[in-house]
C-alpha cells in the first residue's frame, strides 16, 4: 500500500513532458555529481567477442566496461559520506528492504511508522543545474535524495489508520533565511483500514491544495507531536542520500560482475 501510494506521488509530482535525465557514470579523476561524464560507448565494428565457457559473450569492449567500473566504485567509496546508515534521532527504529525504507516509533498507545523508497528520489533538476552551472575545476555539488514519505498513525483501540502522504517541494530545499518554515509539506490525508495490505480508493482522500490553513497547520502540528518536524525531516534527507548512494555502490558492483560474468 505504502510503496504504490508513495510512487503515485511520485509520478504527480515530476513533469511528465520528458523523463527525467539518467544517472551518468563519472571518470575515474571526477567525484560523482551533477558534471559526470557520459556513459561508456560501444566500439563501432570490434571484433567479435570469445566466450571463457560459461556461455556469455566477453568482449574487449566488455573487458573496458568493467576496467572502467572497477575505477568508478573505488571512487565512490572514496566519496562515500557514510559507511553505515546514519540514525534517527527520536527513537526511530530502522527496518531496510532494498530501496525501501520504514521508520517505526512507538507512543503512549500510538505507532507511528514512515515509509518511503529511494528509487527516482534525487529531483532532475538537481543534476541539470549541476551541469549548466558547474565551472572549470570547480568542485561537484553532491547529490541529495529528497524521497516523498507516507506516515502513519494507528492507534491501540481504533481500526483506522491515519495516513498522511508528504513530500518535499523542490524550490523550498536548501533555502536560507526562513527558519521557521516547513521543509516538507502534506499532499493527502486519508483513513485506511489498520492491517489492509491495499489502498482503498473508495475512502476519502483529502488532498490539502485547498484546504484551509488553519486545518492544515493543525495537521502538521499533529505530526510534529509525534516526532515528524522539520528535525526529522532533515535527518530523514541524509539517512534517504545515504541508502541511496550506498544502493547506487552496490549497483554498479552487480553490473560489474554482471559484465564479466562473475
Amino acid at each position: 500500500m505504502l510503496l504504490a501510494r508513495a510512487l503515485r506521488a511520485a509520478a504527480a509530482l515530476r513533469p511528465a513532458l520528458r523523463p527525467p535525465p539518467r544517472r551518468l557514470l563519472l571518470s575515474s579523476s571526477s567525484p560523482r555529481g551533477g558534471g559526470r561524464t557520459a556513459l561508456l560507448r560501444p566500439r563501432r565494428g570490434s571484433a567479435g567477442g570469445v566466450s571463457c565457457g560459461c556461455g556469455g559473450l566477453h568482449t574487449e569492449g566488455d573487458k573496458a566496461f568493467a576496467q572502467f567500473l572497477t575505477d568508478e566504485i573505488k571512487e565512490e567509496k572514496k566519496i562515500q559520506k557514510h559507511k553505515s546508515l546514519p540514525k534517527v534521532s527520536g527513537g526511530w527504529e530502522l527496518e531496510v528492504h532494498g530501496t525501501e525504507a520504514k521508520l517505526v516509533r512507538k507512543v503512549a498507545g500510538e505507532r507511528i511508522t514512515v515509509t518511503f523508497n529511494i528509487n527516482n528520489s534525487i529531483p532532475p533538476s538537481a543534476e541539470e543545474e549541476a551541469q549548466e552551472e558547474q565551472k572549470p575545476d570547480e568542485q561537484e555539488p553532491e547529490l541529495t535524495s529528497t524521497p516523498n514519505f507516507v506516515v502513519e498513525v494507528i492507534k491501540d483501540d481504533t481500526k483506522q489508520t491515519l495516513v498522511l502522504d508528504c513530500h518535499y517541494p523542490e524550490d523550498e530545499i536548501g533555502e536560507e533565511g526562513e527558519e521557521e518554515s516547513d521543509i516538507f509539506t502534506i499532499r493527502e490525508v486519508s483513513f485506511q483500514p489498520t492491517g489492509e495490505s491495499d489502498w482503498k480508493d473508495t475512502n476519502y482522500t483529502l488532498n490539502t491544495d485547498s484546504l484551509d490553513w488553519a486545518l492544515y497547520d493543525h495537521l502538521m502540528d499533529f505530526l510534529a507531536d509525534r516526532g515528524v518536524d522539520n528535525t526529522f525531516a532533515d535527518e530523514l534527507i541524509e539517512l534517504s542520500t545515504a541508502l541511496e548512494h550506498q544502493e547506487y555502490i552496490k549497483f554498479l558492483e552487480d553490473l560489474k560482475s554482471f559484465v564479466k560474468c562473475q
